[in-house]
């Protein structure tokens, strides 16, 4: 799988400033992977990672799953003590209730907050 024709291990070689540089940190992006047009923010909180998926149009192909690892990847590499990922699967404009029971099942649990609104939310540990 590739993200905007470019693979994983030739974004895991950028230099940390191009690879943040792409990230937009605290801005929306999107991009494709795979089949699939993601709509995303990074930002950092506290120390932190925080990633918020908008919205994931399109894949099938096990996207969601590769991307967390990618992004695992790269918090490790960069001593973040964690992720704490939203999901806004819950009020996106066509909400997928197969997506909501799969995010349930790898423990996100629903949240509600003044910036995002209801959102699945899960802190993972690094």
């Amino acid at each position: 799988m590739e993200i905007e024709g470019v693979s994983f291990d030739a974004l895991k070689a950028l230099p940390t400033e191009d690879l943040e540089a792409l990230l937009a940190f605290g801005r929306p992006i999107t991009f494709r992977m795979g089949t699939a047009t993601v709509l995303a923010e990074f930002n950092k909180l506290g120390d932190d990672l925080i990633v918020n998926l908008a919205h994931i149009d399109g894949g099938g192909e096990g996207v969601l799953v590769s991307l967390w690892k990618l992004v695992a990847g790269y918090a490790k590499e960069r001593g973040y003590p964690g992720i704490c990922w939203n999901v806004h699967a819950l009020t996106c404009a066509d909400p997928n209730p197969r997506l909501q029971r799969f995010l349930r099942t790898q423990g996100f649990e629903e949240t509600s907050s003044e910036q995002y609104g209801r959102v699945l939310t899960l802190r993972r540990a690094l």
